[in-house]
């Protein structure tokens, strides 16, 4: 059974569609692989493994799940939108030919969803993600229809979330907290990240998660410094910045917690930079609310690292949006022109590096009208075993 009700699901495609109308379009093809599947389990609680997958969405009727050659009784089985097309065009990247599998071309699909109403203006939502396969059949195939990026009109519904997704978040941010339990219970020097990444793995599924929401971190010492990377056979040290950056997805909502740790006493260097950065962290919760314009936000923060004297230190700053994927949007930037609103879900973001290390504190946040409730919030604190 799936976690968000299938009458969501239903009250998503019309919002959806009503969007589309707006656009002035007459469908919309939504995108996902494996690995951003965001905007096609959301419409369809379908996510695709090994293929990639897409929904076309007309704007008034009933959606086509879009699959590879080799899905079809999984998106059945998963599926909340009965309609299915395979394609050759979501299949794997090896680019099997699967002789004798009778497969739809998007002519076929615009009938199913469109019947004899004229296609005209498509939209493609996922299109950073849409392959050049995908993309030339579009043109191939339907010849004389306006393709236009339209990823506004799925984005805008994903940024705020309903009372299912909040819940389903602070059910992975609560795993999350479990997984750094036992990592704080278990790590000791000599032991791998990977071997510590490996614990937060057996505890995510021990407690109901589907998946990791993001790649995991744990880095130990010089390997902090990185902003993204990936763990490795290096060893943890004592007296040295270890990060841990652990998330779970739970119901297709991911999560994040990042706390910088040490195995014993770090440097007074180290430690008043760590200190420093959980007070902007802090500060960053301060100034979120409804109604507040997303760049003063960014400016205030700013202002705050600069006055305390550690501006030099900071890579970027302070948010990004969370739901379905870790990093989703909206970011809040300097260059944001919109502003705050009630139930939009924040993951506050606070790195910062110096020449030979770095540390990063990570908490997901719901924005309310006076504030923000903290999904997460138990490691919000120096921790040095």
């Amino acid at each position: 059974m799936q976690a968000i009700p299938k009458a969501e699901f239903e009250k998503r495609v019309e919002a959806f569609q009503r969007n589309i109308r707006e656009a002035g379009l007459d469908a919309v093809l939504v995108h996902s692989n494996e690995a951003d599947f965001a905007n096609v389990r959301y419409l369809s609680e379908y996510w695709p493994t090994f293929e990639s997958a897409g929904v076309f969405v007309p704007a008034k009727g009933a959606p086509v799940l879009i699959i590879g050659p080799e899905s079809e009784a999984y998106a059945q089985g998963r599926s909340v939108i009965p309609r299915i097309a395979m394609m050759v065009e979501y299949r794997e990247s090896a680019d099997p030919e699967y002789p004798g599998i009778p497969v739809a071309h998007y002519a076929d699909v615009v009938r199913m969803a469109m019947g004899h109403r004229v296609l005209k203006k498509l939209g493609l939502a996922g299109f950073s993600i849409m392959p050049l396969p995908v993309y030339l059949s579009l043109q191939r195939e339907l010849p004389g229809v306006e393709l236009v990026k339209a990823d506004d009109t799925l984005t805008s519904l994903r940024t705020i979330k309903s009372a299912n997704e909040i819940k389903l978040m602070k059910m992975a941010y609560q795993i999350s907290e479990k997984a750094i339990d036992a990592i704080l219970g278990e790590m000791a020097p000599g032991m791998t990240e990977l071997q510590v990444i490996g614990i937060a793995q057996r505890e995510i599924y021990k407690h109901g998660g589907e998946y990791e929401g993001h790649a995991l971190y744990c880095f130990c010492g010089p390997g902090t410094k990185h902003a993204i990377s990936r763990p490795t056979h290096n060893k943890i040290k004592r007296n040295e910045i270890i990060q841990l950056n652990i998330g779970a997805r739970v119901g297709g909502y991911s999560s994040s917690v990042g706390v910088p740790c040490s195995i014993g006493k770090l440097a007074a260097r180290k430690r008043r930079l760590v200190e420093f950065g959980l007070d902007a962290h802090l500060k960053t919760m301060e100034l979120l609310r409804g109604g507040t314009p997303a760049a003063e936000v960014v400016r205030e923060y700013e202002e705050f690292v600069e006055h305390r004297g550690f501006k030099g230190h900071m890579l970027y700053g302070p948010c990004h949006g969370i739901g379905m994927m870790e990093v989703e949007r909206p970011w809040i930037e300097s260059t944001s022109t919109y502003a705050l609103q009630e139930n939009m879900t924040f993951q506050v973001d606070t790195f910062f590096q110096d020449k030979d290390f770095g540390l990063r504190w990570e908490n997901g946040v719901r924005i309310t009208k006076t504030g923000v409730e903290r999904l997460s919030q138990k490691y919000m604190k120096m921790v040095e075993l």
